[in-house]
């Protein structure tokens, strides 16, 4: 019976799991790194324990150190939560060898559904829809020139160890491909240590669809819904939904049931999720597994009326799950907005500094899931995202103006914040009537403010040719 949990991770995820543990009565060992010392989730946790500086490698990745200090305090399980180690097959494989429970699916379904080519592989038997491309790893670059003209372009060019959209390029025109390839293979070895790229046929104009999985030890196996995260920025999630606005209830148990059996393919045991391509056909197409807790599974959690983590920690008791598929209900809908310190206006690039004032919103149907409080400072060393700004509302459109609401009532000051990019993201008449796809940002977002800058730019013009037509004809006034 786990009664203490070690949470190898920082920020929102680490007080998120610590609630939960809490409330089902466990005590709670934070690590941290000498930048976190006064964070939030340090001064939640039962015990606490620098690891070290502030770069990840020197704390928040050192695996070996983890797992001694969860010894040391008699810690029984260890939950990863997302980023850092959560998708480590090797540390989780120690962690396993030190009798301590790992909360998360074995190494051996982290190591396979980590390999993007050893998943689509796995799932072959499966008979799961796949995108067009190689099934091996590309070495030699001229190799694949011929299997991407046979595919035909636009292409992808994907790393097989990839997330996050490093080591991926889409090539538009042939004579762009061996540049591309280059840069791609580069990435992936700086990102990922392992410089392996493969190529699939680019689909145009997706919507990003992806299906949450719980497996027990026991052998049962549910999805519970999908969620939509077509709205990106940098190929990264910023805004979420459940459910999806185009899904019809039969499109999604064909998906429900491909991503059961993706779970079944690798042995899968916990919370896991299915990622899918849906074309503007609403064909869909298996991208890949991740094999840990989702940055946002709350929008799952509140059209279910299921706490995750409560579920994670109870598979790896040993408990079977307490319901089946057919007791499982989608009810009302949800969103989610990554609060990031990102400057939209500039790229979205990292806005640091200290939060002179940080109030989020409250309400009846307002879920913020954070990491951070007033006047502290938001690092450059870890991801920018500030907090989770979740809703829910009977309807989409209910849900929609919840969120509004709940954007107006947030008051950052310090750093610059996607909050207004939000904003215009609920505003927009595309994404209200749920036309939308992953070039959103591109297509209205980016397009939008380079129309407001270039009519800027004219009325500036405007002014000065004005200005100095009044300034010649000043001078060229006949004097009384």
């Amino acid at each position: 019976m786990i009664k203490k949990i070690l949470i190898a991770n920082r920020g929102e995820i680490a007080l998120r799991i610590m609630k939960t543990a809490r409330s089902m009565g466990i005590k709670t060992v934070a690590v941290f790194s000498e930048i976190d010392r006064d964070a939030p989730h340090v001064l939640f946790a039962d015990e606490s324990v620098c690891i070290g500086p502030a770069p990840s490698n020197e704390s928040y990745l050192k695996g070996d150190e983890i797992i001694e200090i969860a010894r040391e305090l008699n810690v029984d399980a260890i939950h990863p939560g997302y980023g850092f180690l959560s998708e480590n097959a090797d540390f989780a494989e120690k962690v396993e060898a030190s009798g301590i429970k790992f909360i998360g699916p074995n190494s051996h379904a982290i190591r396979v559904m980590g390999s993007k080519l050893a998943a689509k592989e796995t799932v072959k038997a499966y008979d799961i829809p796949m995108i067009p491309g190689t099934n091996e790893a590309i070495s030699d670059i001229s190799e694949p020139n011929q299997i991407a003209a046979e595919l035909g372009f636009p292409i992808l060019i994907k790393a097989s160890a990839g997330g996050g959209g490093k080591g991926m390029r889409i090539v538009e025109h042939e004579n762009e491909f061996e540049q591309q390839m280059k840069r791609a293979i580069s990435e992936a070895e700086n990102a990922f240590g392992d410089g392996s790229v493969f190529i699939e046929k680019f689909v145009t104009s997706p919507r990003h669809i992806e299906i949450q999985v719980l497996a027990d030890a026991h052998g049962n196996v549910v999805h519970l819904f999908e969620r939509e995260c077509s709205i990106q920025r940098r190929h990264q999630k910023i805004v979420e939904e459940a459910p999806s606005a185009v899904l019809t209830p039969e499109k999604r148990n064909m998906m429900g049931a491909a991503a059961v059996n993706v779970a079944k393919s690798c042995d899968y045991v916990g919370a896991g999720t299915v990622e899918f391509l849906l074309d503007e056909n609403h064909n869909f197409y298996f991208l890949e597994m991740n094999t840990r807790l989702q940055v946002e599974h709350p929008v799952t959690e509140l059209i279910t009326g299921l706490d995750l983590v409560e579920l994670q920690i109870r598979i790896a008791n040993g408990e079977p799950l307490p319901f089946t598929q057919e007791d499982l209900k989608i009810k009302g809908h949800a969103f989610e907005l990554r609060v990031y310190a990102e400057d939209p206006a500039d790229n979205f690039m990292p806005s640091v500094g200290i939060l002179k004032r940080y109030q989020p919103p409250k309400g009846e149907h307002i879920r913020v899931d954070d990491g951070y409080r007033e006047d502290m400072e938001v690092p450059i060393q870890y991801d920018p995202m500030l907090s989770k700004l979740i809703v829910y509302g009977d309807t989409r459109a209910e849900a929609i103006q919840h969120m509004l609401d709940a954007i107006s009532k947030y008051q950052v000051e310090g750093v610059k914040t996607t909050l207004d990019f939000g904003q215009f993201v609920f505003e927009h008449p595309t994404f209200q009537e749920g036309k939308f796809d992953t070039n959103f940002v591109a297509n209205h977002y980016l397009d939008d403010r380079r129309k407001a800058m270039d009519e800027e730019e004219a009325r500036v013009a405007a002014l000065f040719s004005l200005k100095h037509y009044l300034t010649q004809f000043d001078k060229l006034r006949i004097p009384k």
